[in-house]
Order: C-alpha cells, then sequence, then structure tokens
C-alpha cells in the first residue's frame, strides 16, 4: 500500500521525543545541544532546577526538560534583553549557588510548549523574566554565549532580507568548519564518489548537514545530528531519483527505494544546481542498468489499459509534477469526486452524484464565477481569476490537522485555526468551496486512502469550540457514510467507478495539462496568480535580499501550481465492456467477473480468451520449420484461411505460393522485373493482391494461376496495401494513399476488376505504411521522414499530423493499430516503438531498441518485433523491456504474419526465407 503524509506524521509524534524541528520558526536553523539545568530563581532563596538539553537555533533557544510534566520553554531570541554568562561575585547575581557553566538569559516573552505532555496551543508568558542555564560542559559557556550573541544580533535586523543573509552566513560557516565523518560508512571498502553541503527537507523544516556519495550508499549527516547522526540509503534499494523544485529553485532531488510509495525516503535541497546535478548522476548512473525511468506517458498508457487505478495514476503525475508529501507548498493535490453529501445512500450510476470535472472548483458555480470574470476582465496586468489556490500548506493541514497539530501549530505561531473555519464537516467544505468568495481547494490523498483518523480526533486534542457551543471533535460525515472506513472506501469507489474513468482526463487537463497555462486556460476558468505557476518569477534576478525573501514567503504560503506534464488533450481512458474496474485495499486493478453465465459464453468470448493466453505465453514461441524459397529478401506474407497456402512477395520480382502440406514451392509468378513490396489475399481464398515497385497493382487468380488484372493507380512505387469491406487502400512513393471501390472481375462479364477511385489523400513526401483501424473507420500513414498521419476514412480528412522522427528524417518501417483501435504503434529507424493515442494524436510512450525493428505484431501490452539483425524479440511495453530474445534470420526480419487466434507465426526474411513459428504451451 501507499505510505501517505498522515500515516508518516502519526508514526512520527508516537515514536520521536518532544522536541522536533516543528517547534521552530519556518526557515529557521536547529544547531546544536548541549545538556543542562535550568535553574528558576525566586527571591534568591527558593531555586527549582530540571535536568534537560538546552538548544541552540537560529531565531530562538529551547530548553527541552527531561521530566515530560515540565513545558519546554521557547525564549525567541529577538524578544532577549540581555545573554551573558553571570559571574559568582557580581553583585547583582540572583542565583546564591555557583554559577560556574551557566548562561543568563533575561528576556520579554517566553513560550511555554507541551505542559503535562499535551499538544495544543503555545502559552504566552509576557514580561520580563531571568533564566539560568547551567551546562554540563562549562568550558562551553564563551562559544556557546558567542553563538546567541551573533544569533541575537541577527534577528534584531529591521528587514527580513538582511537577517535571512546574516544566519545564512553563519551556517555555511558553521558547514564549511565540519565535514562527513567517514567513520560512519558502512564499509571500509567503500569508496567515495563526491561530498558537498546540503538540506534535508521535511514538511516546513530544513536540516542542514552534509551529503556523501559512496560507490554503494548515499550518505546524508545533519550538522547537529538530528534525528540521529547518519541517514544512509543503500544504492542497490533505490528504485526512483527526481530532480525537484525547492522554494522556486532547481536544487531539489528526492530518492525513493519502492516503486509506488507517495513519501521518499529521503528529500535532499542543494546549495547550487551543480552539485544536485552530479548527486542525480552518481546515483542515476547506478540504478540505470535494472530501473525503468517512468514517464508521464508510459503511466498514461498503463492508465489507459487499466494496468494502473485511477487512484495510482494520480499519484504518478504528481510525482512527476514536483508534488511531493515533505514539502506541503506543493502537497499532491487530488480532486473532490462527489457532489452529493445529503443522500443517505450515495448512488455511484447517477452522473449527478458526480462533481463535473471538466471545470476547476471555483468554475463549479455559475454565481460565483460570472461575479469572478467581471473582476478578472476590469483587472490590469497581472490578471488571475482567483485569490487564493486549490493547495497551498494551509489547506493541507487544514484537512489533517487531527494527525499532524504539532504542523498547524508550527505554520500558524503557536496557534490553532478558529473552531469554526476548522475542518468540521465534509459537506460545509464541499459547500464553502462551491459558494465561497475565496475558497476554491481541492482535496488530498488521504481522502482516497485507507487510514481514517485524520477523520478522527485520536489525540483528544483541544481544537476549540464552535459558535453554537459544539466542541470540535471528529470530522461530520455525509449521510451515506456509516463511519470513517465506509466514507474512505465509498470515496475510493467513487474515484474507480465507470464515470471518473471516462472524465478524469478532463481534470487532468485543467491541472497537470493542456489547460493550465495560456488561452486554453483563460477559457477554462483557470488562471490563478502568475507566481503560481512555474517560471512564473526568476528569483535569481531579483538582487533584493528582502524583497526575494518576500516574494519567496508569500509564494511558498500561497501554494503553487504544479509542473505542467502536458501540452495537448489528454486520452480517455479505455473502459471495458461487460467489465469495472475496481481497487482492492492496496490500490491495485481487478476485473470485475461478466455477468455472463460460464455456459453462456460467445465464440468471441472464447476466442477473447485464446488470443489473451496466446500473448500471455508468446515468449514459449519456439521454430518450427524454415524454408529458403526467394533470391531476395521477402516482403510480404498472406496466408489462405485454412492454412494450407502461404503466398509471399520478394525484392525479387517474385510472388510464391508454397504448400505447407507438401513443404514446396507450388507456383512462382514474376509480374515485372521490379520488386514487390507486399500481398495479400482477398476474402474467399480467390485472388491474390501484390504491390509492385513499378506503381502497379496486381491481380493473380488462384484457381487459374494466372496474373487476373493490374491496376495502374499511382505514378512511383506503390509500398503497401489493405483491403477492407471491398475497398482497396494503397500507399505509394508518389506522396499519395488511394482508396479505391473495386467490384471483382467475376462479377462483369470481361472478368475485369473495376475500379473506382474515392479519395486520394496527399502527402509531402513518399508514403511508406498504412493501416486500418477495426471498425475501418481511421486509416493511419507514415512517410519516410517518419510523420504519422490519421485520416478520418469517411471524409478523407486528416485529423491528426505527428511529426514523431521529424528532426532526424528517419524511415518509417511499419505501424499497426491495437485492437481497440485506441493505439496506434510504429517502429523506424529510429530503433524506437511509439504509442500514440489515436483520439488525441498524442504521443504517449516511447521505448528505444538497441537496433532498428522492421516489423512486429502487438496485442496493447506485448510486442513481437522482428530485427535488424534477425532476432524475433519480444517487449513488455508497459515496462519499456525487452523479456525474450529468440534466434531467428540470418539476416532482418523484413515481414511477419500472425494467424488470428496469435498462436501461429510466419517471418520472412533478408536472408530470403520463410520461418513457421508456433506457441509450445
Amino acid at each position: 500500500t501507499v505510505t501517505v503524509f498522515s500515516l508518516r506524521i502519526k508514526d512520527f509524534f508516537f515514536f520521536i521525543c518532544r522536541f522536533s524541528l516543528l517547534l521552530l520558526n519556518l526557515e529557521e536553523y536547529y544547531f546544536e545541544q548541549h545538556t543542562a539545568n535550568h535553574i528558576i530563581s525566586k527571591d534568591c532563596k527558593d531555586e527549582r532546577k530540571f535536568r534537560g538539553s538546552l538548544k541552540i537555533c537560529s531565531k530562538s533557544l529551547i530548553f527541552e526538560p527531561d521530566d515530560n510534566i515540565e513545558p519546554i520553554i521557547k525564549i525567541p531570541l529577538r524578544d532577549c534583553i540581555s545573554i551573558k554568562a553571570p559571574e559568582d561575585n557580581e553583585a547583582n547575581n540572583p542565583f546564591t549557588r555557583n554559577t560556574s557553566g551557566g548562561i543568563s538569559v533575561v528576556c520579554n516573552q517566553v513560550f511555554l510548549i507541551k505542559e503535562r505532555n499535551v499538544i495544543a496551543p503555545y502559552k504566552t508568558v509576557r514580561g520580563r523574566t531571568e533564566h539560568l542555564f547551567q551546562l554540563d560542559v562549562a568550558g562551553k559557556v564563551g562559544d556557546v554565549v558567542q553563538t546567541l550573541h551573533q544569533l541575537y544580533r541577527a534577528s534584531c535586523l529591521d528587514k527580513m532580507g538582511d537577517q535571512a543573509a546574516m544566519i545564512t552566513a553563519i551556517l555555511q560557516s558553521r558547514l564549511a568548519r565540519t565535514s562527513f565523518d567517514k567513520n560512519r560508512f558502512q564499509s571500509i571498502s567503500e569508496t567515495l564518489h563526491m561530498e558537498c553541503k546540503a538540506e534535508m527537507v521535511t514538511p516546513l523544516v530544513t536540516n542542514p548537514g552534509h551529503v556523501c556519495v559512496t560507490d554503494a550508499n548515499l550518505y546524508f549527516q545533519p550538522l547537529n545530528g538530528y534525528p540521529k547522526p547518519v541517514v544512509q540509503i543503500t544504492l542497490q534499494n533505490v528504485r526512483r531519483i527526481y530532480k525537484r523544485r525547492h522554494g522556486l529553485m532547481p536544487l531539489g532531488l528526492e530518492v525513493f527505494c519502492t516503486e509506488n510509495d507517495l513519501c521518499s525516503d529521503i528529500y535532499l535541497k542543494f546549495y547550487n544546481y551543480q552539485d544536485r546535478d552530479e548527486v542525480y548522476f552518481l546515483i542515476a548512473t547506478y540504478i540505470e542498468n535494472h530501473i525503468a525511468e517512468h514517464t508521464a506517458e508510459s503511466y498514461m498508457l498503463q492508465w489507459q489499459r487499466g494496468h494502473i487505478s485511477n487512484y495510482q495514476y494520480l499519484l504518478h503525475l504528481n510525482n512527476l509534477a514536483d508534488r511531493s508529501c515533505n514539502d506541503l507548498s506543493q502537497y499532491p493535490v487530488f480532486p473532490w469526486i462527489i457532489a452529493d453529501y445529503s443522500s443517505s445512500v450515495l448512488d455511484l450510476t447517477k452522473p449527478e452524484t458526480f462533481r463535473d470535472l471538466s471545470k476547476p472548483v471555483g468554475a463549479l458555480n455559475k454565481e460565483r464565477l460570472d461575479r469572478l470574470v467581471t473582476r478578472y476582465q476590469e483587472m490590469t496586468e497581472p490578471k488571475f481569476m482567483y485569490g487564493s489556490h486549490y493547495s497551498s500548506p494551509g489547506y493541507v493541514l487544514f484537512y489533517l490537522v487531527r494527525v499532524a497539530p504539532e504542523y498547524m501549530l508550527c505554520l500558524q505561531n503557536g496557534k490553532f485555526d478558529h473552531a469554526d473555519r476548522m475542518f468540521n464537516s465534509i459537506a460545509e467544505t464541499w459547500k464553502n468551496c462551491l459558494d465561497g468568495a475565496t475558497d476554491f481547494k481541492e482535496l488530498i490523498p488521504e481522502f482516497y486512502e485507507n487510514d481514517s483518523s485524520f477523520l478522527v480526533n485520536s489525540l483528544k486534542l483541544d481544537l476549540g469550540k464552535r459558535q453554537g457551543g459544539k466542541m470540535v471533535e471528529d470530522v461530520e460525515l455525509p449521510p451515506w457514510a456509516s463511519g470513517p472506513e465506509d466514507f474512505l472506501q465509498k470515496s475510493q469507489e467513487a474515484l474507480e467507478s465507470p464515470y471518473v474513468s471516462e472524465h478524469l482526463h478532463e481534470w487532468i487537463d485543467i491541472i497537470f495539462g493542456y489547460k493550465q497555462k495560456g488561452s486554453e486556460a483563460v477559457a477554462a476558468h483557470n488562471v490563478f496568480h502568475p507566481l503560481t505557476y512555474e517560471g512564473g518569477v526568476d528569483l535569481n534576478s531579483i538582487m533584493d535580499p528582502n524583497e526575494k525573501v518576500a516574494l519567496l514567503t508569500q509564494i511558498l504560503e500561497f501554494g503553487q501550481t504544479p509542473k505542467q506534464l502536458f501540452t495537448t488533450p489528454h486520452p480517455q481512458r479505455i473502459i471495458p465492456k461487460l467489465k469495472s474496474l475496481s481497487r482492492t485495499s492496496s490500490h491495485n486493478i481487478s476485473i470485475a467477473e461478466s455477468p455472463v453465465s460460464p455456459n453462456e459464453e460467445s465464440f468471441e468470448d472464447l476466442t477473447e480468451e485464446s488470443i489473451t493466453l496466446a500473448w500471455n505465453n508468446i515468449a514459449k514461441l519456439k521454430l518450427d520449420k524454415q524454408y529458403k524459397i526467394h533470391k531476395e529478401a521477402i516482403t510480404g506474407i498472406a496466408v489462405t484461411c485454412n492454412g494450407s497456402s502461404v503466398f509471399t512477395t520478394s525484392q525479387d520480382s517474385t510472388l510464391k505460393m508454397f504448400s505447407k502440406e507438401s513443404k514446396t514451392i507450388q507456383r512462382s509468378v514474376s509480374f515485372s522485373n521490379m520488386a514487390l513490396s507486399s500481398c495479400l489475399i482477398l476474402p474467399g481464398d480467390t485472388t491474390v493482391i501484390s504491390s509492385s515497385w513499378d506503381n502497379h497493382i496486381y491481380f493473380y487468380s488462384i484457381a487459374f494461376g494466372r496474373q487476373q488484372d493490374v491496376l495502374m493507380g499511382h505514378d512511383d512505387a506503390v509500398s503497401k496495401i489493405c483491403w477492407r469491406d471491398g475497398c482497396l487502400y494503397s500507399a505509394s512513393w508518389d506522396s499519395t494513399v488511394k482508396v479505391w471501390h473495386c467490384v471483382p472481375g467475376e462479377t462483369l462479364s470481361n472478368k475485369k476488376h473495376h475500379f473506382e477511385l474515392l479519395a486520394e489523400l496527399e502527402h509531402d513526401v513518399s508514403v511508406n505504411t498504412i493501416d486500418l483501424n477495426a471498425a475501418n473507420t481511421i486509416l493511419a500513414s507514415g512517410t519516410k521522414e517518419g510523420t504519422i498521419s490519421v485520416w478520418d476514412v469517411s471524409t478523407a480528412t486528416a485529423l491528426h499530423q505527428l511529426p514523431l522522427l521529424l528532426l532526424s528524417l528517419f524511415l518509417l518501417f511499419a505501424f499497426f493499430f491495437c485492437t481497440d483501435s485506441r493505439h496506434l504503434l510504429s517502429t523506424g529507424e529510429d530503433c524506437c516503438f511509439k504509442v500514440i493515442d489515436v483520439q488525441t494524436g498524442m504521443l504517449i510512450s516511447s521505448v528505444t531498441a538497441e537496433e532498428p525493428q522492421r516489423c512486429f505484431r502487438w496485442d496493447g501490452n506485448t510486442i513481437l518485433s522482428g530485427s535488424q539483425s534477425g532476432e524475433l524479440l519480444i517487449w513488455d511495453l508497459l515496462g519499456g523491456k525487452v523479456i525474450e530474445r529468440i534466434k531467428g534470420h540470418t539476416g532482418a526480419v523484413m515481414s511477419m504474419w500472425m494467424n488470428e487466434q496469435c498462436n501461429s507465426v510466419i517471418t520472412g526474411g533478408e536472408d530470403k526465407q520463410i520461418m513457421f513459428w508456433k506457441l509450445q504451451y
């Protein structure tokens, strides 16, 4: 299962000491700690001493008592009046005992935190107070006081930019005086590759230290030794690694040791992009041999074909769009799905149950949208429709306050939000997102996970009293949910429902896709403040440090728009017929059983099952027989319905008929002295059609054993032909594809075929190959320059033109539609398999081979290809890897035929041979 932020936070609270970096202010650093006594003196007679740890931080001094009953004391340095080491003989020394090793701090404000070990808003004690901290190691007093004086001066500077600059200088000086402790290496034989300074990022806080990369491990050693002396990641365990934006700068790096988890094993922020890129290179180089890099397009293909759930796909897109559970300003964003929070029963078969996924939250209420659009039109630049974002640190913690109270206290300076503004009710929150003037927030992954703790006040937090006098306790659920677990279960079912599967691509267009920016965003009413977008501001160009700090703070608190992943419309998901998608607790896809009983299975069902079985076992393909029947490379293969006769064309200009029974060539025909490029058999097994480089298409009668007709339809070589429903489709190097209506000769008195040109599809360059979808409604054509065009057959108009290989002008060898007609797979001289979504024209996957693949067959998930070297390769398309290599021809595999059941294959090679292959289960 996917471990999400709430689970990690819950573990955090129960298994660490009371002190955490969340007690610091935002952008504050924890430098060092000292074992000490906190001595409180009352009128020089009654002294109380508390044992504990004194933490030196960049903006505060924190004392954590060993006794959990006593509160943690936080003294802001800016509120200090004096910091010094008192002498025993001072006349005004309030401490009666020996003060050796003591540090006196006089301040006018103190925060008391976690008194009686209860997580609650901080108590503020105002007024002049004096605290003595007696260090165990008296010799360190001078250095500590000097450090506190430096940090005090920084805290008293008027401008935030000047404060940040001085604290950064102090931090960098400390890092420069230290280095990674090589004694922390797991093995003395490890080889050091690089060491640099960096910060480990966790939600709301960062922790400076040293990064070390060896030939076996990635290490991070915190400067302060917190929460442990060293963090170690074994490179062999790394599964994914991503460069990240952090603070709008390309300085982040996130490392995962799992395939699917949203939470990483470590998130690092570097001080320059060169160090970040070098660490990335070292780790990526180590793992590249056994880890396939996933792109948004590769996940899209898996999602479209039902291999991953809607939930998993959204997690992957968030991850690729720089969203991380370690960065609350870029926390993963999920959509509101359900719009009905009042019914007693949730009906997932009714469209009105669901939110309109084609619109952002701000556009769901037309009256509110009209007001926002009017304001937008009256605005001067920079213009934006929404004054708040759909995802921000405040919104994330609004949902998670019950499991992450310390994060809320950290974000809001030791306070919870007003009780009436808390996350009190699902229905109220949804209503406010619809009607509120400034509330446009989406949801977080936890709403579709299995841990319901964020809906329950299990920590018994005092979150305040609402106006009606009711205490804030558990989140109020809709009537259709019997409890928190049931609410999450039904939310998961809604997310994976057919309606959402059919419309989720519309929401992806808004959040991650082409409607995120530009004119499409304006048309979709999806325009936020320019500073929230990647590239909206260049921090390096801002020279004023105060302006830079203020701008960065504003952006991080406001929220950030995800990195744009798609610039063209996102394809729709393929919804299986008579099957529904459901998700188990671990978010894996399962296909529900068909309502058809076993005794009622149709022939189509049985055929589909046999095809699926064949492709599942395609790696068991074995060579049965092979024959050398031509003098040149074989270019085309066609087989009669009963499988007894095999027709082949060759560059030797002959069409040959090979008998499988007698294992001999029964006929050999030459129409001209030019090469033949392809062949097919018309329904009824009476006629073979061959295309030729002599610009002609030849019709050969099997029954009469002679040339029956010739179509002189092109001005250059005919490269490929297809036949569907009485129509002949021919591709040519004369830059056209022609569609002919053909009436067979047997129906006419002259025994000749009658040809009527129905359409001519113009191209800029030679056309090498064509294919039609199963419904004969869409035709795809591929050119010598690598451009694929998708045509509407009924209107003879181009739907999409895809310059897949245009930059390199590589020749396209072949492509075929998938059986569902939604995808087209191509291969060419660039050694790449490329999957195109037919509806949108989007390139959604690309897999690179070691050498060109000349021909192939595929089922949408697995590819059987013939390579330039003569091998047959079996590919896991979704995994992007070869799963089996089978020795075959001694030259390139030029053509391939597969029967309808997909358990018999014939290949033709550059070595002039045909090879017969069979599956051996």
